[in-house]
């Protein structure tokens, strides 16, 4: 009970925060332990910055996205002489610490709001926009899981590994590190994918684009590229498929990282 109370008082307190433009700090359960950052906006963008800090520290800043004169054109004459009362820029700020775990939501569509979070380095993110924004990494090394459906993800000197999605966007990232055992991906449909990856990396390979070239400064070694598969249809229908894709190994292989776009270009570059 007591801590149910708290997480609401913690609640109101970052909402109202949020409104006077002010920081909200977030203590972890447990500092030593690496934390997990689940963070989803539906408008505005996400940055995450690693620190070396004990807690986590979440601002926003408003987007408004209508003047005091936009808003009174949607009601024509109503509001003469009237004060507007409600913030544009509330975004419905959410945030929930759990066992390490840190969920941090916004609720609104219409007001955009920039969420900027300051990590230790060492945490794990799940991130997700939906539109008007960007989601932006820098420094962090652990498990890092990004989705934009309208908007272009950067990664800047992250370590660990990565699983990282636009649907209409470009793909920036450079790992400083790559654990070694796990695999990772980079897509997006309408965007560059552009990679950096550590000089010593051992990876098993998966490039595709459908309207675009792709390019390395590795030395892949490429296999057979247009794989071969073959389906037998419910009506005995024969149908060969061959995939597009280019594969290859760099540094004599490991686990498999993919690479793919509908409309790009790729480049796969090494960390010089």
């Amino acid at each position: 009970m007591t801590r149910t109370i708290g997480m609401a008082l913690f609640c109101a307190g970052a909402l109202l925060a949020q409104q006077a433009g002010q920081k909200v700090n977030v203590p972890l359960r447990d500092p030593s332990r690496p934390p997990q950052i689940h963070a989803h906006v539906l408008m505005g963008g996400i940055t995450v910055r690693g620190a070396d800090v004990r807690d986590v520290e979440v601002s926003t800043s408003s987007r408004g996205n209508e003047d005091e004169e936009e808003a009174r054109e949607r009601h024509p004459g109503r509001s003469e002489g009237m004060k507007r009362l409600n913030l544009p820029g509330n975004a419905g700020l959410d945030i929930v610490e759990d066992n390490n775990v840190v969920t941090i939501k916004t609720s609104s569509w219409r007001s955009p709001a920039n969420l900027t979070i300051t990590v230790p380095r060492h945490s794990s993110l799940d991130l997700k926009c939906v539109n008007n924004g960007e989601i932006r990494v820098e420094n962090v090394d652990g498990e890092i899981d990004v989705d934009n459906l309208n908007g272009r993800i950067e990664l800047h000197n992250v370590g660990g590994s990565v699983v990282a999605h636009s649907l209409n966007g470009e793909v920036l990232a450079t790992l400083d590190r790559v654990d070694p055992s796990k695999p990772m991906s980079f897509s997006t449909l309408n965007g560059n994918i552009d990679v950096t990856l550590p000089a010593d990396v051992r990876a098993n390979v998966r490039m595709k684009t459908d309207n675009g070239d792709i390019y390395s400064d590795f030395d892949i070694k490429l296999g057979s590229s247009g794989s071969r598969e073959v389906e037998h249809e419910r009506n005995g229908a024969y149908h060969v498929r061959f995939d597009r894709g280019v594969r290859g190994t760099i540094n004599g292989g490991g686990p498999e990282y993919q690479f793919t776009s509908f409309n790009g270009q790729i480049y796969i570059r090494k960390k010089k």
